[in-house]
């Protein structure tokens, strides 16, 4: 059975969502990634196909929208890889995997072909609950 919450429940759960990725000691991060996204967040992800980790501020909780949480933008980090960003994971503050993203459909990069000590930051980052 599949719960599809009322748009106010979906908000709340996003809220603490933001809250448990301040949880830790360090911040939490965005890592974009080459190749297959995996199944699951439980599936440990390649350090070969990392591209780039980006520092979400802390907190991250920016605002609450009419239909969605927007968290603060991301820092600026230099890509220590070259390759095409296919997928990207959220980490909380203690480096715990939250949430798996597919690029060009979760996430819109300009251009996700990022070249070696080039540079990228999310400038917008709006979550929506699925109702």
């Amino acid at each position: 059975m599949s719960v599809i919450p009322s748009m106010a429940a979906g908000l709340a759960q996003l809220q603490a969502l933001a809250n448990f990725l301040d949880t830790g000691s360090s911040n939490a991060t965005f890592s974009f990634y080459k190749g297959t996204k995996p199944a699951s967040v439980s599936v440990a992800a390649s350090a070969g196909n990392k591209l780039v980790t980006l520092n979400l501020p802390e907190p991250c909780f920016k605002q609450l929208n009419a239909d969605s949480i927007e968290l603060y933008p991301t820092d600026t980090a230099t890509v220590t890889q070259a390759g095409t960003a296919t997928w990207a994971r959220l980490y909380n503050g203690n480096g715990d995997a939250v949430a798996d993203f597919t690029v060009g459909t979760d996430i819109t990069l300009a251009n996700p072909s990022l070249a070696l000590g080039s540079t990228l930051m999310v400038n917008s980052i709006v979550l929506r609950p699925s109702t």
